[in-house]
């Protein structure tokens, strides 16, 4: 049972869809750090200051966070190259699993004469 468990989830298919998610969560990070940290304070700075004070009360000041973005891409980055060394282990260690023992090479041809006189003097 662990060896077709282990055969699933080394398919193609299951790794694919696998690294898929984990990179699509990673860069939905990102837009997410984007709309929040650098979009959003851009939109609503000159909106709430004219508005007014009572509005600008209710918002949190600093305006863009270049640096929660930065780490958010810088993140990413991080988990897709640990990624690229896992798949690329992976496709590593299923070459050597695929590579068959090659043949042993046919004995010289003095061996072979050797071999073919003893077996006929057993008989």
């Amino acid at each position: 049972m662990l060896k077709e468990f282990k055969a699933f989830v080394m398919r193609g298919n299951v790794v694919d869809l696998a690294i898929g998610v984990i990179i699509g969560g990673a860069f939905g990070t990102i837009v997410n750090s984007l709309v929040a940290d650098i979009i959003t304070p851009i939109l609503l700075q000159p909106a709430l200051e004219a508005a007014g004070a009572a509005d600008i009360a209710s918002w949190k000041p600093g305006g863009m966070l270049l640096g929660k973005f930065i780490s958010s891409v810088i993140s990413f980055l991080v988990i897709a190259f640990v990624l690229f060394l896992i798949v690329k282990g992976m496709n590593t260690a299923q070459k050597k699993a695929d590579e068959k023992p090659a043949a042993p090479a046919p004995p010289p041809a003095d061996i072979q004469l050797l071999t073919e006189i003893r077996d006929l003097l057993k008989k």
